[in-house]
């Protein structure tokens, strides 16, 4: 369902088997690189957000605490306006904030914008992107 809204509620054709998408989720949180935020209601999942650390050079000069990297944030629509969205994103900024990260970033969809500039995520002043267009 994550995916589907993209596709105007048709399944795309999956790039992989779901079972090797799970294991290589369940591989990751493991591992601790990966951390991940659920919201339910009663007992389903209605609401997700992962967080990638990101490790930088080490610098004798200064902290290099790694920075969030955001992602495959998502509230099914029947939940969406009423606090999940927002709950999941604060909690993983708290996390973000005990743990001393850099700072968190993201690509937002332009329906989440509003969203996380409410949570006070703001355009970059120093990041550049060479898009690759696969």
């Amino acid at each position: 369902m994550f995916k589907q809204e993209d596709h105007e509620g048709r399944p795309p054709t999956p790039a992989r088997n779901l079972e090797v998408a799970e294991h290589w989720i369940r591989d990751r949180l493991r591992d601790g690189h990966w951390l991940a935020w659920v919201v339910e209601t009663g007992r389903e999942i209605c609401g997700h957000v992962f967080l990638c650390l990101v490790e930088r050079m080490p610098d004798p000069y200064e902290d290099n605490n790694p920075v969030g990297y955001v992602t495959n944030y998502f509230v099914l629509p029947s939940q969406r306006n009423k606090g999940a969205g927002s709950a999941l994103l604060e909690a993983l900024t708290q996390h973000a904030r005990s743990a001393c990260l850099e700072g968190l970033v993201v690509w937002p969809s332009e329906r989440s914008t509003p969203l996380y500039q409410r949570l006070g995520f703001q355009p970059p002043e120093e990041l550049l992107e060479l898009p690759l267009g696969t």
